[in-house]
């Protein structure tokens, strides 16, 4: 069987796919600016890895953002927490330091 050199990066379908094909598709665009005749689609290419690394840096940002509201709503809908523990998780991600966000 032959292929398989950038473990089938031309078979990604999805962001999924590519994120866990980074390092393939840093192998690819190395070699393909190395053809020196493809500088095209080696732009292109790199065009994409830094487009996943702007995503990658602002997802982080609003992940860590986001974390604390996820977690209280998610232990509210389990059981664990309760309403006012989201309420006091958005307050904190508002920056309301006093809690008058809640209702």
């Amino acid at each position: 069987m032959s292929g398989g050199s950038y473990n089938y990066l031309f078979a990604a379908a999805d962001l999924e796919d590519l994120v866990s094909r980074r390092w393939d598709l840093e192998e690819m665009a190395s070699r393909l600016a190395g053809l020196g005749y493809a500088q095209d689609a080696a732009r292109e290419t790199e065009e994409l890895l830094v487009l996943y690394r702007q995503w990658e840096t602002r997802a982080s940002v609003r992940l860590a953002r986001l974390s604390d509201v996820w977690k209280a709503v998610e232990w509210w809908d389990s059981n664990d927490s309760s309403e006012s523990r989201v309420h006091e998780a958005l307050a904190k991600y508002r920056g309301d330091t006093d809690g008058t966000t809640a209702p």
